[in-house]
């Protein structure tokens, strides 16, 4: 559990960063390519090319692609719509995620997931209930999309793990991961992303620095490492526990005027949704 308090205080710190010395002044996909490219630094020298399964490999591929490729050029983009407090709100979601997927993975249904979503979106209208439109939407529904890809990382890679057993640490088999993530970030730039709005400020530099050494490589490769050695519930617990040191940081520090009775009227039904997620859990219907 060191590995997964350790990291929700980066990711904690993190968000803060993003909404506020990255959003709005550098292009996302190219803040999310730089992060990817840093990383990879660290980890591809250390990476075991030999003797590593195939199919390994593949499944790595496809969980660095999803849980950081997808999930952060969701997560970018919705900074552009919503504030660093909702945005940290609607990742609170990403245990119904994880649910799900584990579910699903266990041909198992369990239908308060659905009752779950909807009073997710009320949530949801509750913090924006004055200013809602199609960009907040869009917004949430990215950050859903996130929520969906970041969890199914977490789930792949430790079944993953368990169904390929290795001798050699984890970080001897990591490297595969950023190799997926750029497989999603290149293109994404290349298509996307605008040359000229680059960092400008070193303090945007030294932020894009710190994400990519820190958040995105040794904290992803320590959030995974740390999601092995707990259980289901502990997981889902502590994909939770950034936000409140999320918030407070970012209320304390950035975000003085936010309106608070609605941020945590609102974030108390989306805390209820992910409550009434958990329900039935112990007796799921087959399928």
């Amino acid at each position: 559990m060191g590995y997964l308090l350790f990291v929700t205080l980066i990711q904690a710190f993190s968000f803060s960063l993003i909404g506020e010395y990255l959003a709005g002044h550098v292009d996302s996909y190219f803040a999310v390519l730089v992060r990817v490219l840093l990383a990879g630094l660290v980890f591809i020298p250390l990476t075991r090319w030999r003797q590593v399964e195939a199919s390994f490999m593949r499944g790595m591929l496809l969980i660095g692609a999803l849980q950081f490729g997808v999930t952060y050029v969701c997560l970018y983009l919705s900074f552009r719509v919503l504030t660093v407090p909702e945005v940290l709100l609607f990742t609170i979601l990403t245990p119904l995620h994880v649910t799900l997927i584990e579910d699903a993975l266990n041909r198992r249904f369990n239908p308060w997931a659905l009752v779950a979503a909807l009073v997710a979106v009320a949530g949801a209208a509750v913090i924006r209930y004055d200013r809602i439109n199609p960009d907040f939407f869009m917004g949430f529904l990215l950050l859903q999309l996130a929520n969906f890809t970041y969890a199914a990382g977490q789930v792949l890679y430790k079944h993953l793990v368990a169904r390929h057993p290795s001798a050699l640490p984890h970080y001897r088999r990591f490297g595969y991961f950023y190799l997926g993530a750029l497989a999603v970030a290149l293109p994404a730039f290349l298509l996307f992303g605008k040359a000229d709005f680059w960092p400008e400020a070193p303090l945007q530099w030294g932020v894009l620095l710190f994400l990519g050494l820190v958040s995105t490589a040794l904290g992803l490769y320590w959030w995974n490492k740390g999601a092995c050695l707990v259980q289901g519930g502990t997981l889902a617990v502590m994909n939770n526990l950034h936000v409140p040191v999320g918030l407070l940081l970012n209320l304390l520090i950035w975000n003085q005027h936010e309106a608070l009775g609605r941020l945590f009227l609102g974030g108390g039904v989306i805390l209820a949704a992910v409550w009434i997620s958990r329900l039935s859990l112990r007796k799921p219907q087959l399928v």
